[in-house]
């Protein structure tokens, strides 16, 4: 599945976004990523990402995440990426198959991006514990390879990692 906007290469780049052009494109994981919380049994999974733009200073993005054995559909995240003009604050504003919508906002140090989460709402029969705040960085490796990890907080837990895992681009 192709991210729908996608076909806006031909569309020039908002200069607003050039400090985040190292995300545009397609990327998806060469070796399965790594899920653990304390509350769950360890998982394995592979994701694809969708970064593209349609010239206005917005990133659009979409993720889609599969069970590593059986390819079954596990999570699902789109949204917006925003970033203030002048500055390294950036901003990500996310809707969650699970019934959480969040916006994560942090500062980005050339090809590294870390965010936490501002704001957070979920529909009200949300499934607990309920998740109190998300980290995540994403960093662009030396190899070109996108590495991504989230940690995050619960109703009954402090913050620990949940998911690690790396890209490679497909486009």
């Amino acid at each position: 599945m192709e991210c729908p906007a996608s076909s806006a290469a031909s569309v020039e780049l908002n200069p607003v976004l050039h400090p985040l052009n190292w995300l545009l494109g397609n990327w998806e994981s060469d070796i399965p990523g790594e899920g653990t919380f304390p509350t769950i049994k360890p998982f394995r999974y592979t994701e694809k990402l969708y970064f593209s733009h349609v010239g206005q200073p917005v990133i659009n993005f979409m993720f889609n995440a599969f069970n590593a054995e059986s390819k079954k559909p596990m999570h699902r995240e789109c949204g917006f990426i925003r970033i203030q003009p002048g500055t390294n604050k950036v901003a990500f504003m996310i809707a969650q198959n699970s019934g959480l919508v969040e916006i994560e906002e942090g500062e980005l140090t050339g090809n590294h991006l870390k965010l936490q989460t501002e704001k957070l709402a979920r529909i009200s029969f949300a499934k607990e514990p309920h998740v109190q705040q998300i980290c995540r960085v994403f960093q662009l490796l030396p190899d070109g390879k996108l590495e991504q990890t989230v940690t995050m907080v619960t109703d009954n837990q402090p913050l620990s990692q949940h998911l690690h895992i790396t890209y490679r681009r497909s486009s």
